[in-house]
């Protein structure tokens, strides 16, 4: 038990001994003006039953503020649940954007990280292709350069009288 409900304990037991060991006079009767008449009627005990009564409305607010406050945390539970659920499926949705890009990537690679026959061989068409493609792009300079140099030389050649042994 805390220390705060012990502490209540204590004054409410003191509180009600001292009310039975008075008892006699809570309950004498006494003249109480009602502003407009006066009555005989024992004022200790309507005064006793007022505090209770303030003190059960007291409960009462108490207990409604804090069922207040139970259904705002329920609420805010619900909201930040609703906010991770949220953030987990754009997560999820980032994982699945960079999936999609190293597939995209790494096209014709299979689940455990090796490349299928497929993509082997379309692959080796497409760099023979390209290897094709630049080895007669270098052939035909080449011949290019060549047919230049021939031109060359025999203009040189042809200006001046060939060389006898």
């Amino acid at each position: 038990m805390k220390l705060r409900a012990v502490v209540l304990v204590v004054v409410l037991v003191l509180l009600t001994v001292f009310t039975l060991a008075n008892w006699a006079a809570i309950n004498a009767p006494t003249q109480v003006s009602l502003l407009v008449t006066h009555v005989q009627a024992p004022l200790g005990l309507i005064l006793l039953t007022s505090m209770v009564v303030v003190i059960f409305v007291f409960l009462f607010m108490m207990v409604f503020q804090q069922a207040g406050v139970i259904l705002e945390t329920r609420r805010y539970a619900k909201e930040l649940a609703a906010q991770r659920t949220l953030a987990d499926q754009a997560e999820m949705s980032r994982f699945t954007e960079l999936r999609k890009h190293l597939d995209a990537r790494f096209d014709g690679i299979d689940p455990n990280g090796s490349p299928s026959a497929e993509a082997l061989t379309e692959r080796i068409d497409r760099l023979e292709v390209a290897l094709r493609n630049h080895i007669e792009h270098t052939g035909n300079s080449l011949a290019a350069y060549l047919g230049e140099v021939d031109d060359r030389v025999e203009r040189l050649l042809g200006s001046k009288p060939p060389l006898r042994s």
